[in-house]
């Protein structure tokens, strides 16, 4: 069956009350209160401030795990060959109008670092062991959106200029490129983040366990932002989550009729969950990924259903019993 998505019907007006539950903001005074103050270094500053070698070399010994690991030292012979390398890449004259542009669009980083730190806090407060990493501005010339480890954030500026700006990533398709914005960055970094804290069984290789990874994912960076809308977790336009939810149970039925959630062929789920304008499979009209969304409604269901807490549904391995104890249907 051909499913086409209705994304200006009067339906969706009646929507908000079946989107995930936007309360108003409020974050409870246990996690306010976690000790954490948040300082994003800007080292593109650094770089593009050193007057000459024997100064970008002093930057480097400033900061040995990020010259280890995001400039990727071992890949040049010498520390002098990857201080040449930086002295040719900040005298160029693109490199320095983008530098330029992300010090005039970012000027002033309080609200990320806000946003970052709160998500941070929720982290703490779940797992007190977490260690807060340290997060660093960079501009890569379009080599590195995001680099993240258990030290440090590397967040590449020039990916999330304004959509209309005109330099844009080259590599990027534009209907991915057109969520690589401010409002999304801190969505994409716990997001990423998330996988850190999920289990799975890598046995499990169906699409329902994939969709799964995907919900759990989603659910956690929603914990962590609980104030950050559904959109930007996913990554979605408005129109496209209304589309979402006013189709659900037509997505479910397709899933379900054609035994799609347990599919077992890696190109054939890539078709649900994989980045794409539209799931083509289920309509041409369907936003991309959303295999990923329909696995976050499961997860929520399977959460909620059962009242577990947040740790504990990272832990549980099994997609076929969330998927079972969830209780998941469409909403009506």
């Amino acid at each position: 069956m051909k499913l086409y998505f209705t994304l200006f019907c009067c339906l969706m007006l009646t929507l908000a009350a079946c989107k995930k539950e936007e309360k108003a903001c409020q974050i409870s005074p246990e996690v306010q209160n976690i000790p954490l103050n948040l300082k994003i270094e800007r080292l593109e500053t650094g770089l593009f401030e050193a007057e000459n070698e024997e100064e970008i070399g002093e930057f480097l010994e400033s900061y040995p795990g990020f010259t280890q690991k995001y400039l990727q030292e071992d890949l040049y012979p010498s520390r002098e060959a990857l201080i040449q390398s930086l002295a040719k890449t900040k005298s160029d004259t693109l490199i320095q109008e983008l530098y330029t542009e992300t010090q005039n669009q970012f000027e002033d980083l309080e609200e990320i670092e806000k946003s970052l730190e709160n998500a941070f806090k929720h982290i703490s407060y779940y797992y007190p062991d977490f260690e807060v990493p340290k997060v660093y501005t960079f501009v890569s010339g379009f080599t590195s959106d995001l680099y993240l480890d258990q030290e440090m954030i590397v967040i590449g500026l020039d990916y999330f200029l304004p959509a209309e700006h005109r330099f844009q990533p080259p590599e990027i398709p534009r209907y991915i490129a057109e969520r690589y914005t401010q409002e999304h960055l801190v969505p994409m970094i716990i997001t990423a983040l998330s996988a850190r804290f999920i289990e799975s069984n890598l046995k499990e290789n169906t699409l329902l366990a994939e969709m799964i990874f995907y919900g759990k994912a989603y659910h956690f960076a929603k914990a962590m932002l609980p104030c950050t809308p559904e959109r930007l977790i996913i990554g979605y336009s408005e129109k496209e989550v209304e589309a979402c939810y006013a189709n659900e149970a037509f997505i479910w039925t397709h899933l379900i009729e054609n035994e799609a959630i347990y599919e077992t062929n890696a190109f054939e789920i890539r078709k649900y969950t994989g980045e794409a304008p539209a799931t083509d499979i289920i309509s041409p009209d369907a936003p991309g990924r959303v295999g990923r969304w329909m696995g976050w409604n499961i997860v929520d269901d399977y959460r909620f259903n059962n009242d577990i807490s947040l740790t504990e549904l990272m832990k549980e391995k099994d997609s076929q019993k969330i998927f079972t104890q969830s209780g998941y249907k469409p909403r009506q």
